[in-house]
């Protein structure tokens, strides 16, 4: 093995990337040079540690909850795009050592929403993104770049947030898209969903989780439960946007 990858964030119990990459190893026939690990990392200051234990070998590293933001300060190069959106989830890691990160969550949303035919039929022209982490600035700025106002949506008011309890039948009915950017749902913590107010969907409404472990969360049951026009899982983005961070590492 002289090529190895990996994935840093903390807790990894509910990633698929491990066996996403094994498997695209395998079908490549790279198995024998090629690996992909999980890396624990409960603090980011712990990533130079990380990148000098593995120098030889380390190639690439996919960043997920809760260093998509923090990581940004450990990199020698940030790439355009993803200073835009302030976020970083692919790092390339050069023969020389020098780190340079990427954001390619943007790539795999853009990506699945445009070929959404849902999404297509119903033009939605205002979205609520669920969260603010490192994820929703990268759906932010997609959908801003697709011609969407978005409006965030916080447990915590803040000046250009919404709290749910704000979400009222105005402002539902006037945002015909929702995507759920926090981990609430996510193995283990299945039970969990974002608090919005499901009895106001209708069948103009389109829901977008990007958890995907389980496939269906309680956030697109309750969606569809409540006559949401159409879900969207969150699977078909992690391969988005996987295939693009392979791509980057081959580049």
């Amino acid at each position: 093995m002289n090529q190895l990858f990996g994935l840093i964030g903390f807790p990894l119990g509910h990633s698929f990337s491990k066996g996403y990459f094994t498997e695209k190893f395998e079908k490549l026939g790279l198995s024998a040079t090629h690996t992909y690990e999980k890396f624990e990392l409960a603090h980011i200051e712990d990533f130079p540690a990380l990148l000098n234990a593995h120098k030889a070998v380390l190639k690439g590293l996919n960043v997920t909850i809760p260093h998509k933001q923090h990581v940004m300060g450990y990199l020698d190069e940030i790439d355009a795009a993803a200073q835009k959106i302030g976020a970083v989830n692919t790092v390339k890691i050069f023969a020389d050592g020098k780190t340079k990160g990427f954001n390619t969550d943007y790539w795999g949303f853009r990506w699945t929403l445009e070929k959404w035919e849902a999404f297509q039929e119903i033009a939605p022209q205002k979205a609520l993104v669920l969260g603010k982490g490192g994820a929703a600035k990268a759906i932010v700025t997609a959908l801003e770049d697709l011609g969407l106002a978005v409006q965030l949506v916080s447990r915590n008011k803040e000046a250009d947030t919404l709290t749910y309890e704000e979400l009222n039948a105005d402002v539902m009915a006037s945002h015909l898209l929702i995507v759920n950017t926090t981990p609430l749902g996510m193995y283990p913590k299945i039970d969990a969903c974002p608090a919005i107010p499901y009895e106001l969907l209708t069948n103009k409404h389109l829901l977008y989780d990007i958890v995907y472990n389980p496939l269906e969360t309680l956030f697109l049951k309750k969606g569809l439960e409540n006559g949401a026009k159409a879900v969207h899982f969150g699977l078909e983005m992690l391969h988005g946007q996987a295939e693009k961070a392979w791509e980057i590492w081959n580049e």
